[in-house]
């Protein structure tokens, strides 16, 4: 069984006992329970269920694992016989987030 859950404007694949990598979520700490009614669809073995948008009375349980930073990104700039040149970095950060339960 599995579901297809809207998180901050990005839709996810859950399964139950899976972590799932997230964009970052800033209002929770480490440990701290989520809940997700965004249900867009849910599969089972025998049938699937569509939502219009979401599937009524349908809930996606998970738990905060942690907040991680992505690999890291350069940007760099240049104009050509200017000597302008600039790099700047980045990293993304990110949320582990573990499927609990899916209540269909």
């Amino acid at each position: 069984m599995y579901a297809l859950v809207e998180i901050l404007g990005k839709q996810y694949k859950a399964v139950e006992g899976e972590t799932v990598q997230v964009d970052y979520i800033s209002q929770n700490e480490a440990g701290s329970s989520l809940e997700y009614a965004t249900v867009l669809a849910v599969v089972d073995e025998n049938n699937a269920t569509f939502g219009t948008p979401y599937v009524a009375d349908a809930v996606v349980k998970a738990t905060l694992v942690e907040h991680i930073k992505g690999d890291k990104i350069r940007v760099f700039k240049k104009k050509r016989r200017k000597g302008y040149t600039r790099t700047q970095g980045h990293r993304q950060r990110y949320s582990l987030i573990t499927i609990d339960k899916i209540i269909a």
